[in-house]
């Protein structure tokens, strides 16, 4: 055999002999290397260390400090997991297992749900797996073959799953007497798998389809360091206090009932007062901006969403209606209405840029099994926008998007990452466009000097989207603010504007949200702030304690001075002790509690307490009013 020639990281070159393994060409590099690689990289693939080489190619060897190395050993870590499954109950039949961004999961036929002592017995089963050192042996063969093993094996899902690919040839996994469908690339043994724990588990349909069976899927996770699981596992916990639904009832901010429907959100006083905190804020920062408010019907015929490509590119996941023999869709987005605001008159260069701003509710047709709270619902609003702009006006807009963004995440005390998503296979419009729109958005990006990541065929329909993910406090990313440049759906609705050389021309339009659907975005600032919001977005800013009522006349002399300066209170006069007042006031979170007794009644002032448990010195009323009104002015 002759050698290959294998370009590295760094650009340098190394010789092998060929049909030598990746491990080979590590151990070439050097042995240290060797003991620590877990896979490798050729030509950008992702393969197993036993993977052979057979001509010139680029060469990455993954080890624990690469960024594909912990999806390697979490993957690695769901078959152990399925492997354990499977000896302790053989009647279990696999379906699937994939990574997820903190962990994995695997779903099962079986006939009763995991409880706590079945993740016992399957964590020490795993365990014992993991000292016996079992390689991870990967096959390629042809689909005809799995097919007739799987079925031997009585796994029909994996069966199905097969056919369903339709490819000649699959790759199987073999780890003692396990065997399991997978692309791969796996660590070479199990005896290289580290520390995991086994997270929960739920029921799910078979591929997400309701009409489908209900599987049981168990959720873990996996690090190569105990104290990277540990960390994991307190803001686990920490998520679990957090948690906006748990919250939501605690706080009485909003409900989400079956009678009224599932993914059909209810807001209570408390939720209704901060989500109008936020609209309010909204408006007035984009009326800033140079935004025009306009508002667009929830219904639309149905011919609309045919010329615009929802109807053939996104109907399943819209809602419709007959009205009078005529077929109307519930509007899942809110861009029809405010091209034809646009078109409505004849426009000039001159006009441009069009800024429409809409609090838009939409409908969309989620499956049952994906609904979660406010982060995943049917019914929502979007601080929806779409500017039309000449070509020459598009970077310049594109970046007062990015700005804006960046001022509202700044405000709200979240960091953010942005991704650059391009053409789907499901799409419209030219190639021609699509290049030009993804060319803008990247030029964009490169303006900001920030690093971002290309985000291969998940663009819209229509064109291609910066998606810009907030982190939160525990450093989970939520989809929050996206710009989506679009050339094609003026075309499709033939919007012009009249240029300098007296022809029309055809305008470009972004479709753009800032905090994106506003459930979710209430969701994830509960979850952020613990529901301990800051005064100026908190429902209820302060509230008035009595010790006895004794001293209700003076408490609601003070209850109204807040009013009127505009601070939103509550007063509390129950015949309760004031220490339980106070502890209650602190469980619903409310930024400051102004106590009333005979002090304070005797030198005309309050008390105030913070919700962190700071006391402040008597003081007037009025220097009170200037604390709290401080906290607003400032957004603290």
């Amino acid at each position: 055999m002759g050698e290959v020639n294998l370009t590295l990281k760094d650009g340098s070159t190394i010789s092998i002999e060929q049909g030598k393994t990746v491990y080979d060409a590590a151990y070439s590099i050097g042995a240290g290397l060797a003991k620590a690689a877990l896979a490798g990289s050729i030509d950008g693939n992702m393969v197993d260390l036993n993977h052979k080489i057979s001509e010139d190619a680029n060469i990455t060897i993954i080890t624990d400090r690469s960024d594909e190395a912990l999806d390697i050993l979490r993957h690695s870590t769901a078959h152990l997991m399925a492997q354990a499954v499977k000896e302790l109950y053989p009647d279990a039949k696999l379906a699937i297992g994939p990574t997820i961004e903190n962990g994995f999961y695997y779903d099962f036929d079986i006939r009763k749900p995991f409880s706590p002592e079945d993740f016992d017995k399957i964590e020490k089963k795993m365990k014992q797996l993991m000292k016996e050192d079992i390689p991870l042996v990967r096959e390629d063969i042809s689909s005809d073959e799995a097919i007739r093993l799987f079925k031997e094996l009585g796994e029909p899902y994996k069966v199905e799953l097969i056919t369903d690919l339709g490819e000649d040839t699959v790759s199987i996994y073999r780890q003692g007497g396990f065997v399991d469908l997978c692309r791969g690339p796996h660590i070479s043994s199990t005896g290289r798998l580290k520390v995991f724990k086994l997270i929960s588990n739920a029921g799910a349909y078979w591929r997400g389809d309701e009409k489908n069976k209900m599987l049981q899927r168990i959720y873990g996770t996996a690090f190569f360091k105990k104290k990277e699981l540990g960390d994991y596992l307190y803001k686990l916990e920490e998520a679990k206090k957090r948690y906006h639904r748990k919250l939501g009832r605690e706080l009485d901010l909003f409900s989400i009932s079956d009678e009224a429907g599932a993914g059909l959100v209810i807001y209570h006083p408390k939720g209704a007062m901060l989500r109008h905190l936020i609209e309010d804020f909204e408006k007035k920062e984009h009326l800033k901006r140079g935004y025009d408010l306009v508002v667009g019907p929830q219904l639309l015929k149905v011919d609309m969403w045919k010329q615009s490509g929802h109807f053939d590119n996104y109907r399943e996941n819209m809602y419709f209606t007959e009205i009078d023999e005529q077929l109307y869709g519930i509007k899942p987005m809110n861009c029809l209405a405010h091209m034809l605001i646009y078109k409505s008159k004849i426009r000039s260069y001159r006009d441009l840029p069009k800024r429409y701003f809409e609090l838009g509710t939409v409908h969309r047709h989620e499956r049952t099994g994906v609904l979660h709270g406010l982060m995943r619902v049917r019914g929502f609003t979007q601080d929806d926008a779409h500017i039309l702009c000449t070509p020459e006006q598009l970077l310049d807009e594109i970046n007062g998007v990015i700005d804006f963004v960046g001022y509202v995440m700044d405000i709200f005390g979240f960091e953010y990452e942005m991704e650059l998503s391009t053409r789907p296979e499901k799409s419209i419009g030219s190639d021609e466009d699509w290049e030009r729109a993804t060319a803008a958005l990247k030029q964009a990006l490169d303006d900001t000097g920030k690093n971002y990541d290309i985000n291969e065929a998940d663009g819209a329909f229509y064109g291609p989207k910066i998606d810009i993910k907030l982190k939160d406090c525990l450093d989970r990313k939520w989809q929050c603010a996206t710009i989506q440049c679009d050339f094609t759906l003026p075309d499709r609705f033939d919007l012009t504007y009249v240029a300098s050389d007296g022809e029309k021309h055809r305008p470009v339009m972004l479709h753009r949200v800032i905090l994106g659907s506003i459930e979710r975005f209430i969701g994830v600032l509960t979850e952020h702030y613990a529901g301990a919001f800051p005064t100026w977005l908190a429902p209820v800013q302060a509230i008035v304690l009595t010790v006895s009522e004794k001293y209700d006349s003076y408490a609601n002399q003070v209850y109204n001075m807040l009013l009127d300066a505009g601070i939103r209170v509550e007063i509390d006069t129950r015949n309760e002790k004031l220490g339980y007042k106070i502890r209650e006031a602190q469980m619903m979170k409310m930024p400051y509690m102004l106590v009333i007794g005979e002090k304070e009644q005797t030198g005309g002032g309050v008390s105030p307490r913070k919700r962190n448990g700071e006391h402040l010195n008597l003081m007037s009323v009025d220097e009170t009013i200037e604390i709290i009104m401080h906290d607003i002015k400032n957004r603290r």
